[in-house]
């Protein structure tokens, strides 16, 4: 039986269709065959995270899991972690919702109800936040059913609270945000918020771990005994989220209640205003375009100079540039305490600062290769201009390199005052970590729009995999030169070989 137009259900089949759709390009590229094959891969790496999970947890449920003091800092400390990922996933994605989404128009102009649209997109929201956190989490609850009870099947059930209640304040945000600062700002504003959010709370539980233990753990902090003996008692409402994971019903009833219940709420107060908002935010183009540009005086300058402050400043203008790359950034901010710490300390953390950088290099730089390199809004345009293909090219990389190296240069500033040879290792590896990620970005280089950015591992599996893999052979490489091992020249080869693999595995161009 077909759903009357325009109703709940029929909004509903809408969005799935949308949403199976968009996964389903953005996994296989169209391909049936490069489907089969990534569910072969995804496959054998979910079963690996569940022996994983099973190594880790086996040894803790042996020991007898109760509900006492130290397993609720534990499970409470670890799901906010949790959370604080799917909340900032949520935020982005309820932006995405009034900016990304080229329906708006035809469906807003037409005679259906504005919140029954909003309703249901809203709830689609809080479904993909929730399908992806249990989907993450799934080999944790899956082994700890598995060895200590079904009771903890009950996690996914407060998964699913806490999903929507990461949706409802998302939703709250952004409307406050539209309602304050205006929609020209929100999708700015949104997507630093995000960032803050999904990186905040983890960078500032291990800056805890690093001031008071000298641990990149995250969970020292939690397993240390200041900590517990500072946190409430056991029948503290606190520890519900914890309880009801155990398989509390009771914890898990009020849990669910409130998540929900959060939801409903907000959906009946905003729903009214999300016509409204969405069409200003559709409307923003129209606005930009009217904007007087800032009047500079002529300099003149060479060709590739020119160049690249046009990559720069198409960069700068890239409406989603922050939500791709500012979590990254902030992932530096241990490492740069962690070095402010153990200043002079030439036993310090070398071994694990030099590595986190060099991995951040690498995966920044894949990230700007791609928007510079193939996120070319007017390829045609550039391709048809009276500058050379490779004068354009190296332009793009001198720009992707030049920010690399303008991020990383105060952590190497105070990695040098600390100990001159770690920074001359951590600038070469990570000098040599986003070269090759960009140079494999240019080699599988396909002509995309910069909004497609979150599908551009679907131009190439082999791009995507040996970027990632080149990454972490070059931190690999500065962890242990850093040591002072020989055994830096065997993960420089693997590293050479995985780029020579990326090299060979590219198209030919003619």
């Amino acid at each position: 039986m077909n759903a009357a137009p325009a109703s709940l259900s029929w909004f509903a089949r809408h969005e799935i269709n949308l949403a199976w759709r968009e996964g389903v390009a953005m996994m296989t590229g169209g391909r049936r065959t490069r489907g089969i094959v990534l569910a072969v891969v995804l496959g054998v790496i979910y079963a690996l995270l569940h022996l994983i999970a099973y190594t880790i947890l086996a040894p803790w449920v042996a020991q007898g899991i109760m509900p006492d003091k130290p397993t609720l800092v534990l499970l409470t400390g670890g799901g906010l972690l949790f959370w604080s990922v799917m909340l900032s996933q949520a935020l982005e994605s309820v932006t995405r919702v009034y900016y990304a989404r080229s329906d708006l128009d035809l469906i807003l102009s037409s005679p259906a109800s504005s919140r029954r649209l909003f309703a249901v997109r809203t709830s689609a929201v809080a479904l993909s936040t929730v399908v992806l956190s249990c989907l993450l989490a799934s080999p944790l609850i899956d082994m700890l059913v598995l060895l200590d009870g079904p009771k903890w099947l009950a996690a996914y059930g407060t998964l699913a609270a806490l999903g929507a209640l990461s949706a409802a304040i998302a939703v709250a945000i952004t409307i406050t945000l539209f309602r304050t600062v205006g929609p020209k700002r929100t999708r700015l504003i949104a997507q630093i918020v995000a960032a803050l959010v999904g990186a905040g709370f983890v960078i500032g539980i291990q800056a805890a771990a690093i001031l008071y233990y000298g641990s990149f753990s995250r969970f020292s902090l939690f397993e240390s005994e200041a900590v517990i003996a500072a946190s409430p008692g056991v029948d503290n409402p606190l520890w519900l989220p914890a309880r009801a994971g155990m398989g509390d019903v009771t914890a898990l009833a009020i849990v669910a209640l409130l998540g929900f219940g959060a939801l409903a709420l907000t959906i009946a107060a905003t729903a009214s205003s999300y016509g409204r908002h969405a069409i200003s935010a559709t409307g923003l183009s129209h606005i930009r375009n009217q904007r007087k540009p800032a009047a500079q005086p002529f300099r003149t300058r060479s060709q590739r100079a020119v160049l690249r402050a046009k990559e720069w400043r198409l960069l700068q203008r890239d409406p989603w540039l922050l939500s791709q790359t500012l979590m990254q950034m902030l992932y530096l901010l241990p490492p740069a305490l962690m070095l402010w710490i153990n200043y002079g300390d030439r036993a310090g953390a070398y071994v694990v600062v030099v590595p986190v950088l060099v991995m951040a290099a690498g995966q920044l730089a894949g990230g700007l290769a791609w928007l510079a390199i193939s996120g070319e809004d007017a390829h045609d345009l550039v391709a048809t201009s009276p500058v050379a293909p490779r004068a354009v090219l190296t332009a793009k990389i001198e720009a992707v390199l030049v920010i690399i190296a303008f991020v990383l240069a105060p952590l190497l500033l105070m990695l040098a005052l600390s100990s001159p040879q770690m920074a001359l290792v951590t600038a070469a590896c990570a000098a040599i970590s986003a070269s090759s990620a960009t140079a494999i970005q240019l080699w599988f280089r396909v002509p995309a729009k910069r909004s497609m950015f979150r599908r551009r591992q679907v131009a190439s599996r082999a791009a995507t995999l040996t970027e990632a893999f080149a990454s972490i052979l070059w931190a690999g490489t500065g962890a242990v030169w850093a040591a002072g091992s020989w055994l830096a020249v065997g993960c420089a080869i693997l590293a050479l070989g995985v780029v020579g693999l990326a090299r060979l595995l590219a198209p030919r161009r003619g």
